[in-house]
C-alpha cells in the first residue's frame, strides 16, 4: 500500500491556502495548514510530516528561515516552495537550503499536485531511511534495538535507542539539544535536558572500548557522533 502523503502547508495568503488544502484533500492528501511561518515551525515539531510546502514571503518567519529550521530537525523532509519571486538569485537560495522544486505564482493546481507526486515518489526511493548502521567495530540495528559487537550483543532501552538512531542519521554533524529534546523527549524542558545528558553518558559508555567512534559534546549547541572511516 503506498504511503501518504502528510504535508505541512505554510501560506499567508489565507484564501490561497484554504484553496490548496481543499484542493489537495480532496486528492487524498492530508494538509495541515499555517499561515505564519513561526506557527509552521512549532507544528512541524509536533506533528509527523513528510511533505511540506512552504510561500517564501510570510510574516514572523519568512520560508526560507522555516526551511533551515525544518531541515536541522528532518534533513530528508521534501519541500516545495511557493513565491511570487522569479529571480534567479532567489531560485538558487531555495535550492540552497535543500529545496526539491520551486513553483511561482500563479500556477496551476494540477501542476501543483504532479509536482508532488514527482518529489514525493523521488525522494521516497533516495531517501529510504537506513535501520542498520556501522559505527567502528559495532553494529547498530535500530529496528531491533540492539548494538553489537562480535558475539556480544545489549539490548538498548527505547529512549536509548531513539537517541541513538538520531545521532546516526546526523553522523559527524552536530545534533543540537533543541532538535533531539523535541524529537526524543518531545518537549525541551530543564527537566528532560537533565534526563538527555543522562542517556548521552551512557550511551558514551557503552563506545568506551571502541577508538573510533566518539560522543562529543559541542559546547552551548548539542552533540556530535564522531565516526573515523
Amino acid at each position: 500500500m503506498a504511503q501518504k502523503i502528510n504535508t505541512l502547508l505554510a501560506e499567508d495568503d489565507k484564501n490561497l491556502g484554504v484553496i490548496l488544502k481543499k484542493y489537495l484533500e480532496a486528492k487524498d492528501i492530508a494538509v495541515t495548514l499555517c499561515t505564519n511561518g513561526e506557527e509552521a515551525l512549532e507544528t512541524f515539531r509536533s506533528g509527523n510530516f513528510n511533505f511540506c510546502i512552504f510561500d517564501v514571503m510570510m510574516p514572523l518567519m519568512d520560508g526560507f528561515t522555516l526551511a533551515k529550521e525544518v531541515k536541522k530537525i528532518n534533513k530528508r523532509i521534501p519541500i516545495i516552495f511557493l513565491t511570487a519571486k522569479t529571480t534567479q538569485k532567489d531560485v538558487i537560495e531555495g535550492f540552497k537550503l535543500g529545496a526539491d522544486d520551486y513553483i511561482t505564482k500563479p500556477f496551476s493546481m494540477d501542476e501543483l499536485l504532479l509536482r508532488i507526486h514527482a518529489v514525493f515518489n523521488r525522494t521516497s526511493v533516495e531517501t529510504s531511511t537506513p535501520t542498520t548502521f556501522k559505527l567502528g567495530n559495532y553494529t547498530f540495528d535500530a529496528a531491533r534495538h540492539v548494538l553489537t559487537k562480535g558475539d556480544q550483543s545489549r539490548k538498548l532501552t527505547s529512549k536509548e535507542a531513539d537517541l541513538l538512531l538520531l545521532l546516526c542519521e546526523n553522523m559527524n554533524e552536530t545534533l543540537e539539544r533543541t532538535v533531539a529534546l523535541e524529537k526524543v523527549w518531545y518537549e525541551d524542558s530543564y527537566f528532560n535536558a537533565r534526563s538527555m545528558d543522562v542517556y548521552v553518558t551512557k550511551l558514551r559508555k557503552y563506545f568506551k572500548d571502541e577508538p573510533n567512534v566518539e560522543l562529543v559534546n559541542v559546547h552551548g549547541v548539542g552533540f556530535k557522533l564522531v565516526v573515523k572511516a
